[in-house]
């Protein structure tokens, strides 16, 4: 279905379901549950499958769960998997007023709280990253790994503190159309068209002042905290990567995925699959 469609569907569902959360327990039928974030903004989430140890998927900038759909498909047969929407992306509200990494990570906290999680990894793409690492620092004793999926040592050149104001200048003054070039640019040449043009324009269509945000609360994470946190990790971290030129000699273990770009779960779901499998073995 058109990514359009679905958002506008979405945004149907998250104005029934703000009038519905206090029988979040019960659930929102297939579109997935409820619960507050510890700044009371309703983050939607989804549970399927179980195990022992919990898959807890979180995705990029300007993106949601549905991302991660060929990947909830296929570990659900293996794990409990749970995915969920970030405050201001997919079904999630949008009624907060900064969205920085740690704010996400706590979304992150209120699921796995909710759910009252014991033994879980953590998957975040790109952005999701970054918040994934910043949530196995607050749960260290719940997370048993942490997998940033095309997040870190691809080498993107991040800019200093100084420098992010620059960096986003462009997205201020017509954040659809820098967001669209952005994410298209980020495809491998081999990846299909369509398939490009339909995270492109929906990832540009997302509101402008939450994506800046966002956008800027990442940037000064990586800039002020990610060498911190990195240092703060106790539990196994793995990297699957797009394979790159001139990519970073890095310490951290890594799995590589050829021909691929930025958007490796969505290019490549089966190789994905199989990387995201290797990592798990990685850990053990």
């Amino acid at each position: 279905m058109n990514r359009v469609i679905k958002k506008l569907q979405k945004i149907i569902i998250l104005l029934v379901a703000t009038n519905l959360v206090g029988c979040a327990s019960l659930g929102f039928g297939p579109s997935g549950l409820f619960v507050q974030s510890e700044d009371d903004v309703t983050i939607n989430y989804s549970d399927a499958g179980q195990g022992e140890t919990t898959l807890v998927f979180v995705h990029g900038w300007m993106c949601d769960r549905s991302y991660w759909q060929a990947q909830i498909d296929y570990f659900s047969t293996q794990y409990r998997v749970v995915a969920l929407d970030l405050a201001g992306h997919g079904q999630s509200g949008l009624d907060r007023k900064d969205y920085t990494i740690e704010r996400f990570s706590g979304d992150v906290v209120s699921v796995i709280n909710q759910l009252q999680l014991k033994k879980v990894i953590l998957i975040g793409h790109s952005m999701g990253g970054s918040v994934v690492m910043e949530t196995a620092v607050r749960l260290p004793n719940i997370v048993a790994g942490v997998v940033a999926v095309d997040s870190f040592a691809t080498g993107f050149q991040w800019p200093e503190e100084d420098k992010i104001p620059e960096m986003v200048a462009p997205f201020r003054a017509d954040f659809r159309k820098e967001t669209y070039k952005m994410v298209s640019s980020m495809f491998a040449p081999t990846a299909d068209k369509s398939l490009v043009d339909e995270i492109a324009s929906d990832m540009a269509s997302a509101p402008k002042d939450i994506g800046v945000s966002a956008f800027v609360g990442l940037l000064e994470w990586v800039a002020n905290d990610y060498e911190r946190v990195r240092e703060e990790l106790s539990m196994s971290f793995v990297h699957v990567n797009a394979i790159r030129k001139n990519m970073p000699i890095i310490k951290d273990k890594i799995v590589l995925v050829p021909d691929v770009g930025h958007f490796i779960p969505q290019e490549a779901p089966n190789q994905f699959n199989e990387a995201l499998e290797q990592a798990i073995v990685l850990m053990q």
